[in-house]
């Protein structure tokens, strides 16, 4: 039995782990960890109600070794730096679901994070957890950094297309549209309900913090320097992201080789399902940790569109699967 941890029990987050973590056969929640400690972790979630009564408890790295296997770090950036370490040196495996330890290049992270990295050891060590192409490092990893949603969904679009040369790496444009959930669960003046509701609009247009994390993981598995366009938007859902990607298609290419080159990169991954009978949407995908992808020919560009929950493979989904391949489980356990 696999004892978990959660730090940061307060957010969205760590509400999706718990749940997911409930259903794991070989799984057993022992430690919530948050600043609102001292109260049962229903009297912030009712739906845990008969489900989850764990209080919630301050975060002690030594109590957390001794109750835990690994720990779920549901923490905003920075604030996983100052955790990660603690655990880590604890004897704890860890897998960091914030964007502290994605990025390789401690300069790349200072720049669109606006700070500095203050966990160089630890950021040396730590495995990008994208199964699909990394499941291999993750299966030896005491620390895993969790991908963020839209990369997940856009690095597993663009990979099959750009390393069969079917496509030119240059020109690369994601438009990508995420469930309001993906902001977390702070309240702030631009996600109240009167600005979201019946609206739809762009925002960070070039400079999204999760630009150099997609361009960092196409750029790692094709071993060439890749520049995306990305560009985001938000939609009056609570969760799910559809991607439509945009590559400049190379001549003597056909729609059929398109689709055998997806079926074929991904065979064997179970939670990758290519559509060539219909779209993806993010309703077929909701609450679930599957990621829908197709493909299209239109006119000379390949046209990918990807959907996935932002909150299970676009977080703790994807890191329950991780989980597994780090204590050796079958990587859909719990999560069907």
């Amino acid at each position: 039995m696999i004892r978990a941890a959660i730090v940061g029990a307060s957010g969205y987050t760590s509400l999706e782990t718990i749940k997911w973590l409930l259903r794991h056969p070989h799984v057993r929640i022992t430690y919530l960890a948050s600043r609102k400690a001292e109260q049962p972790i229903s009297t912030l979630f009712p739906e845990l109600s008969g489900r989850c009564e764990l209080p919630i408890r301050a975060f002690d790295p030594a109590a957390i070794a001794a109750e835990a296997d690994v720990a779920f770090l549901c923490l905003p950036h920075v604030a996983s730096m100052e955790h990660a370490p603690q655990l880590l040196a604890a004897g704890v495996r860890v897998i960091d679901l914030s964007a502290d330890y994605r990025l390789t290049d401690p300069t790349v992270y200072e720049h669109w994070y606006k700070h500095k990295h203050s966990d160089m050891p630890n950021l040396a060590q730590a495995v990008y957890g994208l199964p699909e192409l990394f499941a291999d490092q993750i299966k030896q990893a005491k620390f895993v950094s969790n991908p963020g949603c839209y990369p997940t969904a856009a690095a597993l679009g663009l990979i099959p297309l750009l390393a069969n040369g079917m496509a030119d790496p240059t020109d690369l444009i994601i438009s990508a549209a995420s469930g309001i959930s993906g902001a977390g669960r702070t309240p702030k003046q631009e996600h109240h309900y009167p600005e979201r509701n019946e609206n739809f609009e762009a925002y960070a247009i070039g400079t999204h913090r999760h630009t150099p994390e997609i361009e960092q993981t196409v750029s790692r598995v094709l071993g060439s320097s890749v520049k995306v366009l990305f560009v985001p938007h938000l939609i009056p859902v609570d969760r799910g992201i559809l991607e439509t990607i945009f590559l400049p298609a190379r001549p003597g290419f056909t729609q059929a080789q398109a689709e055998a080159a997806f079926t074929a990169y991904y065979a064997g991954q179970p939670f990758v399902r290519i559509r060539t009978k219909q779209l993806p949407a993010i309703k077929y995908v909701a609450n679930t940790n599957y990621i829908d992808i197709a493909v299209k020919l239109a006119g000379n560009r390949w046209v990918v569109s990807v959907a996935i929950d932002n909150m299970v493979k676009g977080a703790s989904g994807q890191a329950i699967q991780n989980m597994n391949l780090m204590f050796g489980r079958p990587m859909t356990e719990g999560l069907l």
